[in-house]
Formats: C-alpha cells, structure tokens, sequence
C-alpha cells in the first residue's frame, strides 16, 4: 500500500531524504563549482558594498564560529529552507519557483531576526548588500540542494560562507555582539 503525500508529509520526507543522501564525487565537484562561483559574487557585492571589510583573522571566535556557524545557520536554516521546501529531481524538473520563494524567505528571515530576536544584527542584517549576499547563497544553496539530491552540500557551502565571515570579514563582530 502507498502512502499518500499530502503537503504535510512530502516535506518531512524531503528533509529526511536530503540528510540521508550523501554526494558522489561528482557532487561535491560541482558544490565546489558553485560554491566557488557563489562566494565570489557574495565577495564581489560584500566588498563593493562595504559590508564585508577584510581584516587580520579574528581567531579568538574561531572556537566557537566553527561550531555556532555550522549547527545554527548551516545546519538548521538550510535544513528548514532548503531541506523543507526545495523539491528533490524526483518531484520535479522545473525547481526554480520553490528555489526563489524560499530564497525571499530566506532573505526576510534575516530581516526579521534583525527586527525580532537580534537586535544586535541589525546594523549588518538590513543592509542591502547583506541581504544581495543572502539571495546568492539562498539560490546556490537551493539550486545545489536539488541538483545534488543531499543537503549536505548546502549545508558545507553555508557554513563555509559564515565562518569566513566570522573570521575573515568582520562577521566575528557581529558573532559577540548577538552573543
């Protein structure tokens, strides 16, 4: 007997899928391509911007943007915009409309922290520069979550993004003042 996907069930499903699904090596080869290819526009926007400002590493939150950047932004955020709501190659060949609505929500997540729960975010989070690198990561991540059938790929591409941030671009301010 089948079991019916209703629109309570198939997300679930598409969680657990995406985090049980490992990358071949192909994968990871073309997580690298975009990943590559979407930080260096985060980069580009970021620097142009002013939002990111290149300074000696900050290695006193190296510790703990390791581990913070990979369980609360990587891990949970990717698990619920893209683990949730991005459709595995199964259910569809066409993944962009999921793909940019949950990137918008991802967007407006940001701001809503900002204006909610992180006050200490705001002076980053609204910034449109910020929020133009948050689209491009929604959208590789998206893209690379239905391409790739895993999760994991956006999930490292994430926390690769954060952690740079955090050590490399002024982020690690931002870490201690929400902290």
């Amino acid at each position: 007997m089948q079991v019916r996907q209703t629109p309570f069930v198939a997300p679930w499903r598409r969680l657990r899928a995406g985090l049980a699904r490992w990358p071949d090596g192909r994968g990871w080869a073309l997580a690298a391509a975009v990943g590559g290819l979407a930080l260096a526009a985060e980069l580009a926007i970021g620097l142009a911007g002013g939002f990111l400002r290149p300074a000696p590493p900050d290695w006193s939150v190296l510790p703990g943007a390791l581990l913070v950047a990979m369980a609360a932004p990587a891990l949970g955020e990717e698990a619920v915009f893209r683990g949730l709501f991005v459709p595995d190659r199964d259910e569809t060949a066409r993944p962009w409309p999921a793909i940019l609505a949950t990137t918008v929500v991802f967007v407006l997540w940001h701001v809503f922290e900002a204006l909610t729960f992180m006050p200490g975010a705001a002076p980053v989070f609204l910034r449109a520069d910020f929020l133009a690198t948050t689209a491009v990561l929604g959208l590789a991540c998206g893209w690379l979550r239905w391409r790739t059938g895993s999760l994991w790929p956006a999930v490292a591409l994430h926390w690769l993004e954060v952690a740079g941030w955090q050590i490399w671009f002024g982020g690690g301010m931002v870490a201690k003042a929400i902290s």
